[in-house]
């Protein structure tokens, strides 16, 4: 049997938390969603003035870093035409992004979710996920 770490509701909070304080910082109000390994959601916010239309694409992100395993921007790289992932975005009823802004969590080699963030440009949204990832990694490490 193989024993993973598995994310927690407490762990969602200082991530979601983060996420938060940093979206203030660059003045952008995000939307933004946290998933398990499974891409399941664990915990959603939307800001005051996130766009509603960002709401299903933040969660795609935060599923597509969960099930992929790699950052959003990552796989929109590989997901143009001629590439390997040509057409993922259309796979799993569409769930998957392919826009930055969602980033994988680790915990060592092991993942254990997603955070997706979107409103503001796709910069914008990533370094919002990264706040989230930041702080989880100094969560993980005390």
């Amino acid at each position: 049997m193989k024993m993973v770490p598995k994310l927690t509701l407490s762990d969602a909070q200082v991530i979601m938390q983060a996420c938060i304080e940093e979206a203030e910082v660059i003045g952008v109000d995000m939307d933004i969603a946290i998933t398990d390994d499974g891409g399941n959601l664990l915990m959603f916010q939307r800001m005051d003035n996130a766009r509603i239309t960002s709401i299903d694409i933040s969660l795609g992100k935060s599923f597509t870093a969960s099930a992929a395993r790699k950052s959003t921007r990552a796989y929109g790289e590989i997901s143009v035409p001629g590439k390997p992932a040509f057409g993922i975005n259309t796979s799993n009823q569409g769930k998957f992004s392919i826009v930055a802004g969602g980033l994988p969590l680790f915990a060592g080699e092991q993942i254990v979710g997603g955070v997706g963030c979107s409103s503001g440009t796709p910069d914008q949204d990533e370094i919002v996920a990264l706040a989230g990832i930041d702080a989880f990694k100094a969560l993980a490490y005390q």
